[in-house]
């Protein structure tokens, strides 16, 4: 890196070492002090990985990880790859909620970390084709062929995986993140406390009137805030299982007939919109919900004032269920599948991610002078070696092979200072939706280790919310841009007047006049990309 990166890259470091607390509660750290220079192993040898300088990596330390290390490069994991590898990495670290602000920085300066991890698909403005015409990142294509024949022995395999991992023009732009298997697209969902729940003598709802029974319930004994979720996470939000309920989804979606809709201006979204109002009225949603953050959430759930929530099997839920059982033996937490109207039938749409999303995806700056080695330490992750360390860690430290299985070790289960099973996980690998590597759902078997938390893969998987989402679509450059410019307008003025409608302050009877607002911001433009989009990707 030349002096002036250097010298901007500090700053933004020094800045995050007095960032506040993460949405998840805890502080980002930002250390930028790589690991000690590790020596070429044997096995790096025999990979015939090049001799070379380090390789410099930014991106997001995630909040399993921030708790106990202030960089990447001191854990475990990233010693263990670096010395499998034979390649030093410098870890660098953006501040938490600053990662496009501090990317813009970057970008602005020109000189680049060799590898920049960021969601390439979602938040480059004109996306991954733009970023490469920019000259920020470089296409893959020939860099697969000449350096990585994990990724691309994969590829061949996984025909659905590649058509995803490329723009329209047929560039692959990034080393990805894919979910192995459709069980790990399952990951968010309603959860409430099954204990208050045998005490009332309540079964599990299903439906949005057995919900608001069941809210009710809790309300009238002793239950502060019945149902209290992360209004501010917006991909939880986004994921809100009640608007399923009435045949919508928050965003674009695809209809029944394989046609591009937004869910924010349908007569289901008013009908949602009129059902959290009455709850909200009633008492039944945490009377901050503007404002609730992780750490609010998190106290509220532990502690019993709550008694519904939104939010993973595993960070969530297990964190939960650990911290409250301590001291109240009976609590018990369990899924609830995604509601719908009518008893006895499945949600048509919900959440459910796609095996690709974008997010964690690692690509080769335009900067990078050693694309050979950079390519190679990323292609190590799709191999056999580097999937048991992206996904279990080191053998005899963070799991063992039972019957030639890989079983986490006690240190991760039951670790001796304490820390959750995600951040004891975190230390040692990256399989927590985190990282450029192939999901192993081997992983997911052991990280929901109670059988609340196993149960959520079939409660939350039963909709047909697979139909009805958009795969990853890569608009031109062009279209990007005004995507962009029309997507902000839009939502920012959707989530505004949905927290009017919610609280009353502004009358539903305003919903057809919002629905021209909406559409006079560009909306059916916007569709009209999202359409032309879609058809192109269905004939890559």
């Amino acid at each position: 890196m030349k002096k002036k990166t250097a010298l901007l890259l500090a700053a933004i470091l020094t800045a995050s070492s007095l960032a506040g607390c993460s949405q998840n509660a805890s502080t980002e750290g930002t250390g930028t002090a790589a690991p000690e220079q590790t020596q070429p192993s044997q096995e790096a040898a025999a990979n015939n990985t090049p001799a070379g300088g380090k390789i410099t990596y930014w991106g997001l330390l995630s909040t399993t990880e921030s708790p106990n290390f202030s960089n990447r490069g001191d854990e475990p994991f990233a010693k263990a790859w670096m010395e499998q590898t034979g390649i030093e990495i410098e870890f660098m670290h953006p501040p938490t909620g600053q990662i496009k602000e501090q990317f813009s920085l970057i970008l602005a300066d020109g000189n680049l970390p060799d590898i920049m991890e960021y969601n390439w698909l979602a938040d480059y403005p004109g996306g991954p084709e733009k970023a490469i015409k920019d000259g920020v990142i470089l296409p893959l294509n020939d860099i697969f062929a000449q350096y990585c024949p994990n990724i691309t022995k994969y590829l061949a395999e996984n025909p659905d995986i590649d058509k995803m991992i490329k723009t329209d023009d047929g560039n692959y732009y990034a080393f990805p993140f894919v979910r192995g298997s459709q069980r790990l697209c399952n990951t968010i969902g309603l959860m409430l406390r099954g204990d208050l729940l045998e005490e009332l003598g309540l079964e599990v709802p299903t439906t949005i009137d057995e919900w608001h029974t069941v809210l009710t319930a809790f309300k009238e004994n002793g239950i502060a805030s019945p149902y209290c979720p992360e209004y501010t996470r917006t991909d939880l939000m986004n994921a809100d299982p009640f608007m399923a309920a009435f045949g919508i989804c928050k965003n674009f979606y695809i209809d029944d007939a394989g046609k591009v809709q937004y869910g924010g201006i349908q007569e289901g979204y008013k009908q949602y919109l009129e059902t959290m109002a009455q709850w909200y009225k009633e008492g039944l949603i945490d009377a901050d919900l503007a404002t609730l953050k992780f750490d609010q959430v998190n106290a509220k759930m532990i502690n019993g004032t709550a008694g519904a929530s939104l939010g993973f099997a595993g960070s969530y839920m297990g964190t939960w269920m650990g911290a409250a059982t301590a001291e109240n033996p009976d609590y018990l937490l369990v899924p609830a599948p995604y509601p719908t109207l009518e008893k006895g039938t499945a949600a048509e749409y919900g959440f459910k991610d796609s095996q690709y999303s974008g997010r964690a995806s690692a690509a080769i700056t335009t900067s990078c002078q050693d694309v050979e080695r950079a390519a190679k330490l990323l292609d190590y992750a799709y191999g056999e070696k580097g999937h048991m360390l992206f996904n279990f860690g080191v053998e005899g430290e963070s799991y063992d092979l039972i019957d030639g299985e890989p079983v986490y070790t006690q240190w991760i289960m039951e670790n001796p200072d304490g820390w959750p099973v995600a951040q004891a996980m975190s230390a040692y690998i990256r399989g927590n939706n985190n990282g450029p590597f192939i999901q192993d759902e081997r992983y997911l078997d052991q990280y929901y280790a109670l059988d609340c938390q196993k149960d959520t893969v079939d409660v939350w998987g039963a909709t047909n919310a697979d139909k009805h989402m958009l795969p990853p679509v890569t608009p031109t450059s062009d279209e990007s841009r005004e995507m962009s410019s029309i997507v902000n307008e839009i939502t920012t003025y959707r989530d505004e007047m949905a927290l009017k409608y919610i609280f009353g302050a502004e009358s539903l009877d305003t919903f057809e006049e919002y629905v021209q607002n909406i559409k006079s911001m560009g909306l059916d433009r916007a569709l009209q990309i999202q359409q032309d989009a879609l058809d192109r990707y269905n004939t890559r």
